[in-house]
């Protein structure tokens, strides 16, 4: 994320920034760390993420063990994430679509929307099969390796497109994950053309993603994703079972 220039903007208060780091530092990979720990991953010195840490602990956002002394995110955040949903219409929108896709294909369906040059889960609704990292809201993945990211960047003029593509950032999932940003690029203008775009093992192995974006959705860019079971479905299937009935549920909007 782009952050104003403080010497540009008279508002920016540098030290909510800083504290904003500490907090943000938490995520999949570091779920719990130590003060020297946080220090690294936020960039910031000891005695800083010390008073930072201490501040958020005492403001309920951070929680620490008093054995340990490691700090980890404690529930107060959820209030945030809770605001937000609260606060995006979109989703309020959705959510019976959502319902009524999920019953009617009987596989998860996600809610993903484009926040920069990532992908950001905001609804999940999960099968029996699903497991507890692909059922959580808030993962964020590089938009280029994910079929919505895709179909969200197939809306965008064709020089967008190739801007997107040639300067935003992938990271390797499995040893199926794409990286080659020519052929990245051809599926993006692929689902300009279908209205859809499908990704087969590339982050989960035995996964395929079937995602189409909702168009003319507002300030807010997003996508319905469908995640299949490669040992359930295959094209034939996908094509003649999934892709009518989540293209029905995008033209509902």
């Amino acid at each position: 994320m782009d952050l104003p220039n403080p010497r540009q903007d008279t508002l920016f208060v540098a030290s909510l920034e800083k504290g904003m780091r500490v907090l943000e530092a938490f995520g999949e990979s570091r779920p719990e760390m130590s003060l020297q720990q946080l220090a690294a991953a936020a960039g910031l010195d000891k005695s800083a993420t010390q008073r930072f840490a201490n501040t958020l602990h005492r403001l309920g956002y951070l929680a620490k063990d008093p054995v340990t002394r490691r700090y980890r995110p404690a529930i107060k955040c959820l209030e945030l994430a809770n605001a937000y949903l609260w606060s995006e219409e979109l989703l309020r929108v959705a959510m019976p679509k959502l319902i009524d896709l999920r019953q009617a294909i009987g596989e998860t369906v996600n809610l993903a929307i484009l926040d920069g040059d990532s992908i950001v889960y905001a609804v999940r609704l999960p099968n029996a099969r699903t497991s507890f990292t692909a059922s959580i809201i808030g993962r964020r993945i590089p938009a280029l390796n994910t079929s919505s990211g895709r179909a969200m960047l197939s809306l965008s003029e064709p020089s967008e497109r190739r801007r997107c593509v040639e300067e935003w950032p992938m990271r390797r999932y499995t040893a199926h994950t794409l990286m080659d940003r020519g052929a990245i690029l051809a599926l993006v203008d692929e689902a300009a053309t279908k209205g859809y775009s499908i990704g087969f093992d590339e982050i989960m192995i035995n996964e395929i993603g079937l995602s189409a974006a909702i168009r003319g959705s507002g300030r807010t860019r997003a996508a319905i994703q469908c995640s299949l079971s490669a040992t359930h479905w295959d094209t034939a299937r996908i094509e003649r079972l999934i892709i009518p009935p989540l293209i029905d549920t995008i033209n509902s909007f």
